[in-house]
């Protein structure tokens, strides 16, 4: 009996992008960093990116696959209404696959104990959940959280009040993924090893590890000890002596404990004590101890801040009425980072938004990458990074982080496409592309790690110990190539892209010759820069008059449409 695979099931699903592996330029003028180190521990080369984040997240997974510790994303709802910087209200088809082809190269970029946090609302959470099992794996789910956005619902919901929003988890592997941390419990806390609704089951207790603390030194015989919903038996003769007990003994009951977790804390020496007759243990934890999130993000719950915090916050900061859409309140991205990452880990956000997240990042002391596309990446995210590192940001979680500034972030673009094509049709490569660019540029796409030798010039990448890459746009001749086959050697294999080339490739054993570009014009789709939701105007930016809408097109007109079917592709 052949076993049915449940699977998500969409229009276009099939269809897929192939990405140009793009390198990342930095610009120096707008890369910014501290005037002078604060402390031991400032993080200079954080990475703000600017440009399409599939391109960008592509660009990041050569080097950073299965480095990155917490990825937290907050992409467009398709609500039609929610985030007026993007389109925001696809066809439900093309909003999938321009998720998926994004979580596949995230789950990539995650590390084994890595975890992944995507918020989403009513509108997309079910298929959501469905794509992210597809990609990760049903049993990587490690939980959903239910934040508390607003304290009072919108007058525009139709059939009830709405006041929450959906946080996603994942892990690749998730028996490898960090318990999720909500604070830590007080110090000396009484924990009681009665549970009652538990199975029984019989602990022993060595001679010695029981404190009797009011109750007086001599013997007590087997007996039962239930009061209430709670069941308890002694099953052997007691005897306290100097308020300890001289024997071993065993208690039957709904325990919270095994007996090898209870072996754990008497190894350790953590108090154990009686303190009265029917007997309820209890054990002292001594130094304190984490304690799992609870799945509610609310007021009540954790004093959780909502969107009219957030709203304030970006006030604050930016000093206008309006300064960005929706964007998240640093303490909810603070209790979500603190759950699973500590100082020095890698965060990543490629819908870095207002850069609440980056923000908060810093902050805490932990080392981010975010991505953005629109206008705004320079007019909010970089300036209020910027106030971050010059200690001018007073909101937030500036205090409770004891925050005092430092460190920095490197500013990086995207490298325009490779290949362009000419007035005639040709493929060409890219004039803006110098010498240095171009080798780096074929290494990735050819999948090699660009790492140059100093000493040998046909060493420009490598993709093992014995596999080297050489890039050039000039023409070899055979008498080069013979030379280049001896001095690479049987040991060795040696890929060469080159502008042209004399005689059969075939005859050098050692050497692959590829011609640039013909031989890479079927790896990617080449000249294609913008696979994001289209970018409206900014608020920053002056009101332009209100445009007609467009006529609404037929499914059956978008399905044969191939700019409407390209993932986050301007409508046109």
């Amino acid at each position: 009996m052949n076993k049915q695979k449940l699977e998500l099931v969409w229009v276009g699903k099939e269809k897929r992008a192939r990405l140009e592996p793009r390198i990342l330029i930095e610009d120096p003028a707008k890369s910014y960093h501290a005037a002078k180190r604060v402390s031991n521990d400032d993080i200079f080369d954080n990475m703000l990116i600017h440009g399409d984040n599939l391109l960008a997240l592509k660009a990041l997974e050569q080097e950073y696959a299965g480095k990155v510790k917490c990825i937290y994303i907050d992409p467009p709802y398709n609500t039609g209404n929610a985030f007026e910087h993007y389109d925001d209200g696809l066809e439900h088809s093309i909003w999938l696959s321009l998720m998926r082809e994004r979580l596949e190269i995230l789950r990539r970029l995650l590390s084994e104990d890595g975890i992944l946090f995507v918020q989403i609302d009513d509108t997309e959470q079910a298929y959501l959940k469905v794509l992210l099992d597809e990609i990760f794996g049903r049993q990587n789910f490690c939980g959903q959280f239910v934040w508390e956005k607003k304290k009072k619902p919108s007058f525009l919901n139709a059939n009830m009040g709405i006041i929450t929003e959906y946080i996603l988890s994942y892990s690749p592997i998730r028996q490898k993924s960090p318990p999720f941390i909500g604070g830590m419990t007080t110090e000396d806390k009484k924990y009681p090893l009665n549970n009652a609704g538990n199975s029984l089951q019989i602990l022993k207790f060595p001679a010695g590890s029981v404190s009797f603390t009011n109750i007086e030194d001599g013997i007590i015989l087997p007996q039962d000890m239930s009061e209430g919903n709670i069941k308890t038996k002694l099953l052997d003769k007691l005897v306290i002596k100097n308020k300890k007990n001289e024997n071993d003994f065993r208690l039957e009951g709904e325990w919270r404990y095994s007996q090898r977790k209870l072996n754990e804390i008497i190894d350790a020496k953590e108090p154990l004590i009686i303190s009265k007759i029917p007997f309820r243990p209890n054990h002292i934890k001594s130094g304190g101890e984490s304690k799992k999130i609870k799945n509610l993000l609310t007021v009540a719950h954790f004093n959780m801040s909502t969107y009219e915090d957030s709203n304030k916050e970006t006030i604050d900061l930016f000093g206008t009425e309006k300064a960005f859409d929706y964007p998240k309140p640093e303490k909810l991205i603070n209790t979500l980072l603190s759950a699973v990452t500590v100082p020095g880990d890698l965060v990543l956000d490629s819908f870095l938004g207002s850069g609440t997240t980056a923000a908060v990042a810093h902050k805490m002391g932990r080392r981010w990458i975010g991505i953005e596309l629109g206008d705004h990446c320079d007019t909010h995210c970089a300036p209020r990074l910027k106030k971050v590192i010059d200690g001018e940001d007073q909101g937030g979680i500036t205090k409770s982080a004891n925050w005092q500034g430092g460190g920095g972030f490197r500013y990086y673009n995207l490298a325009p496409s490779l290949i362009k094509f000419d007035e005639w049709g040709n493929p060409v490569i890219n004039k803006q592309f110098d010498e240095h660019m171009l080798v780096r540029a074929l290494c990735k796409i050819e999948g090699f790690d660009f790492n140059p030798s100093p000493d040998t010039y046909w060493k420009q990448g490598k993709s093992t110990e014995t596999d080297f890459i050489y890039i050039t746009t000039q023409h070899l001749t055979a008498q080069m190539l013979t030379k280049l086959n001896d001095d690479v050697g049987q040991k060795n294999s040696l890929l060469i892209c080159c502008g042209s080339f004399d005689g059969n490739a075939e005859r050098y054993g050692n050497l692959t010759i590829k011609k640039i570009p013909k031989a890479i014009l079927k790896k990617c789709e080449w000249n294609h820069d913008d696979y994001s939701l289209e970018i409206k105007n900014l608020p920053f930016a002056e009101p332009t008059p209100p445009q007609p809408a467009p006529a609404k097109k037929s499914f059956k007109k978008q399905k044969n449409d191939k700019d409407q079917l390209d993932l986050f592709g301007e409508n046109k």
